[in-house]
C-alpha cells in the first residue's frame, strides 16, 4: 500500500515556517504488536514514528520512498525540508549557523510530540549525508532518550578535491562574509539509480548552493561528533557506502569504533556511492535498518547507565591523563612550562590573568570578571592582553551561558506564574549572583511580567558572599534577596532551605566536580527542597576544545591546585538529574556544543 503524506508547517525556535511531510501509521494493514502511541492530529494510533533527515541540497521528497520500502506501516513518518532547502523559506542553502539547524531538530521532535502525541522515547531517526551530521550531533548534544538512530553516509568529512581548499575558503569567509559555493557533484555520482539520476537532473527544489559558513561549520562540527562519539549512547547503525565520492570512509570508521552505544552496528555496502538510501541496490540497506528499527521496538534495548562514569570509562580516563605529570624535560613538559611562564609574565599586565592567578581560574571573582567582559589592563599593551583573553573561545562560552540561564530563569518564573505557584529562587553556587541579580534588576523585581517572592543566594567562599552582598545593595535588591554562606554539597542543609524554593539554579558547579557522588547528593538535597511542579535551572559541560591547555597551564580555585576537569556527557548530566526526581524539559547549547543549560521540572511522586 503506498501511503500518502499530508502536508505541514512548524515554527522554529527564531520565528522560522519549516516544512514537513507527515505519514499516519496505516491501520488497515495487520500491526503484530501492540501500538500504544497516539497520533493526535491524524486520531491514528501507532507504535511510535520513525524521522527521516535528507541529504545536502536536498528535501523530504528525496527520501519519501523510504516510507513504503521500510515497510513499517504501525509508524507514522516525518520528514522535513530543512532551513532553506526544498519548501521552507530562506536563502538557499544558508542557515545561521549549523548549530542553528541541530537546535531546530530539537524544535521539531517538541513540535511532533506536542502536535502528534509520540514521546520522544519512541522515535527512531534515519538520516543521510548532511543530515545525519545534524541528527548525530543532536543525539550528541541534546542527548534524547530515541529508541535508536540509523546514520547513512554520514557526511563527517566532504572530500574537496581542490588543495587547500577548507582554509582559503576560512580565509575568503573571513573577508567577504557570507557568500555561496556551489556543489560539484553530478547525480551519477551519487547512485547508480538511472531513475534517481533522473529525478535529481530534473528536481527544481534541489539546491545546488551551499552557505560558506555552513560547510566550515560543518567540518568543524563534524569533528568534535567524530572525536566524542562515546557521548553517543542510542543504540546506533551505521550504514557506509563503499564506494563513495563525496565523503571521506575513514571518520565514518572512527565514529563507529568510538560510539558510546552498547548497541551499534556498522553495515558497509560494497559499490555503493552516496546516495546510501537511494542507490540501485538499496532493498540491502533498506532491509538493514529496517531489522534495526524493529528490534528496537519489539525488544528496546536497556539505557547505558553512566551513573559509575567517574570511575570507568573514556571521560574518565581522559581525566586521569590530563592529570598525569609530564616527563621532566619531556618536549611537552618545557612547552607547558613556557606557557605558564607567559601567563604569569601576562599577569602583570592583564587583569583578567590576575585575577584568575590570585583566585583561580574557575573561582566566583573569575567568572564576574568574564561576564563583566571589560578589558582593563597595564602600560596600555595590557588592555589588549586582556581582551584576548576575555575572547577566548572558553569565555566566549561562559556569556552564552549565561544569557541562556537568564534565558530559561525568565521561562520557569514565566511557568510558574501561570500555574499561581510562588516565585521562590534560590541558587546553590552564585558566585557573586551577577546573573540573577542583573536579570531581576533590569526587570525591576520581575521575570517575564512575574513578580518573584524571593531570592536566596548561596556560596562557600566568603569573598563571594561578601560580594554578592555588596550587588545586592547596589541594585536596590535588599528587600527580596539576600545571601547567605552554603556548602552546595550539603544535602541536609538544601532539603531545608527557607522558604522553600520553587526554581533551583546550579549553574557551572558541577562540572568543577567529576565524582558523580557528590553531584548525586547534592541533586538530592534539592528534590528534597523542590516541591512537585517546581523547576531546576543545571549546567552541562559536555566538551571542551582547550581541556589540555585548561588543565596544564591554568590552576583551580582549589588551593591553587591544576584545574583538571572530567567532562560530563549530556546524557550522564541528565541521567543523574533524573535520578533525583527531575524530568529535563528544554534545553539550550551554545554554537561551539562547549556549554549546555537545561531545564527540568520536579517530578511528581519521585525520590
Amino acid at each position: 500500500m503506498v501511503r500518502t503524506p499530508i502536508e505541514s508547517q512548524f515554527q522554529t525556535h527564531d520565528g522560522q515556517t519549516l516544512f514537513y511531510r507527515f505519514w499516519p501509521a496505516s491501520t488497515s494493514l495487520p500491526n503484530p504488536t501492540p501500538m500504544p502511541t497516539s497520533n493526535l492530529a491524524s486520531g491514528v494510533t501507532s507504535r511510535g514514528a520513525v524521522l527521516l533527515f535528507h541529504r545536502g541540497h536536498e528535501h523530504s521528497g528525496r527520501v519519501a520512498h523510504l516510507v513504503d520500502e521500510l515497510n513499517l506501516p504501525d509508524h507514522a513518518f516525518f520528514a522535513w525540508d530543512a532551513r532553506g532547502h526544498g519548501r521552507s523559506p530562506g536563502e538557499r542553502g544558508y542557515s545561521p549557523s549549523l548549530a542553528t539547524s541541530v537546535r531546530d531538530i530539537q524544535t521539531f521532535v517538541d513540535h511532533i510530540a506536542a502536535t502528534h502525541g509520540i514521546a520522544v522515547r519512541d522515535m527512531a531517526v534515519v538520516a543521510q549525508s548532511v543530515g545525519a551530521v545534524l541528527a548525530t550531533t543532536w543525539v550528541h548534544d541534546y542527548a534524547p532518550p530515541i529508541r535508536c538512530l540509523i546514520a547513512a553516509s554520514p557526511a563527517f568529512k566532504v572530500k574537496l578535491y581542490v588543495p587547500f581548499a577548507r582554509p582559503g575558503l576560512k580565509l575568503m569567509h573571513k573577508v567577504r562574509g557570507k557568500f555561496f559555493v556551489n556543489s560539484y557533484v553530478k547525480p551519477k555520482f551519487l547512485t547508480h539509480d538511472p531513475e534517481r539520476i533522473a529525478s535529481y537532473e530534473r528536481d527544481a527544489l534541489i539546491t545546488r548552493p551551499i552557505a560558506v559558513n555552513i560547510l566550515l561549520d560543518l567540518y568543524e562540527t563534524a569533528e568534535r561528533i567524530v572525536a566524542d562519539a562515546a557521548a553517543i549512547t542510542v543504540p546506533t547503525q551505521l550504514l557506509i557506502s563503499g564506494a563513495d565520492w563525496v565523503v571521506h570512509r575513514a571518520p565514518q570508521d572512527t565514529f563507529f569504533e568510538r560510539l558510546g552505544a552498547r548497541v551499534k552496528e556498522k553495515v558497509v555496502l560494497e559499490g555503493f556511492y552516496h546516495d546510501t538510501l537511494g542507490e540501485r541496490d538499496r532493498a540491502k540497506a533498506v532491509a538493514a535498518a529496517r531489522r534495526f528499527i524493529v528490534r528496537e521496538f519489539d525488544a528496546p534495548s536497556a539505557p547505558v547507565s553512566l551513573r559509575h562514569a567517574d570511575h570507568e570509562g573514556p571521560f574518565k580516563e581522559e581525566s586521569d591523563r590530563l592529570a598525569q605529570p609530564l616527563p621532566a624535560g619531556s618536549p611537552a613538559a618545557i612547552y607547558w612550562a613556557l606557557t605558564r611562564a607567559g601567563l604569569r609574565l601576562g599577569g602583570r599586565l592583564s587583569e583578567g590573568l590576575r585575577l584568575g592567578h590570585a583566585t583561580g581560574f574557575d573561582s566566583g571573582s573569575t567568572l564576574d570578571y568574564v561576564y563583566r567582559n571589560q578589558a582593563t589592563g597595564n602600560l596600555g599593551v595590557g588592555k589588549f592582553v586582556d581582551r584576548n583573553y576575555l575572547d577566548a573561545i572558553g569565555w566566549r562560552g561562559i556569556r552564552q551561558r549565561k544569557l541562556h540561564v537568564e534565558e530559561l530563569i525568565g521561562e520557569a518564573v514565566a511557568r510558574l506564574h501561570a500555574a499561581g505557584a510562588p516565585v521562590r529562587i534560590v541558587d546553590i553556587a552564585a558566585g557573586h549572583g551577577r546573573y540573577v541579580l542583573e536579570a531581576l534588576a533590569s526587570q525591576k523585581g520581575r521575570f517575564n511580567g512575574a513578580a518573584v517572592a524571593s531570592i536566596l543566594l548561596r556560596d562557600y567562599s566568603d569573598i563571594n558572599v561578601e560580594q554578592g552582598r555588596a550587588l545586592i545593595a547596589a541594585k536596590g535588591l535588599g528587600a527580596v534577596a539576600r545571601f547567605e554562606k552554603g556548602d552546595a554539597f550539603d544535602a541536609d542543609s538544601l532539603a531545608t532551605l527557607a522558604p522553600q524554593p520553587t526554581l533551583a539554579i546550579v549553574s557551572g558547579l558541577y562540572e568543577l566536580f567529576g565524582d558523580n557522588d557528590m553531584v548525586s547528593r547534592s541533586l538530592g538535597g534539592l528534590s528534597r527542597a523542590v516541591p512537585p511542579g517546581g523547576f531546576l535551572v543545571y549546567t552541562g559541560q559536555p566538551w571542551h576544545p582547550q581541556l589540555e591547555f585548561i588543565a596544564r597551564a591554568l590552576t583551580s580555585h582549589r588551593a591553587g591546585s591544576a584545574w583538571v576537569m572530567r567532562r560530563r556527557s549530556q546524557a550522564e548530566m541528565d541521567q543523574l538529574v533524573r535520578e533525583a526526581g527531575f524530568e529535563k524539559i528544554v534545553q539550550r547549547i551554545d554554537p561551539w556544543g562547549i556549554f549546555t543549560v537545561s531545564l527540568a521540572r520536579r517530578v511528581e511522586g519521585a525520590t
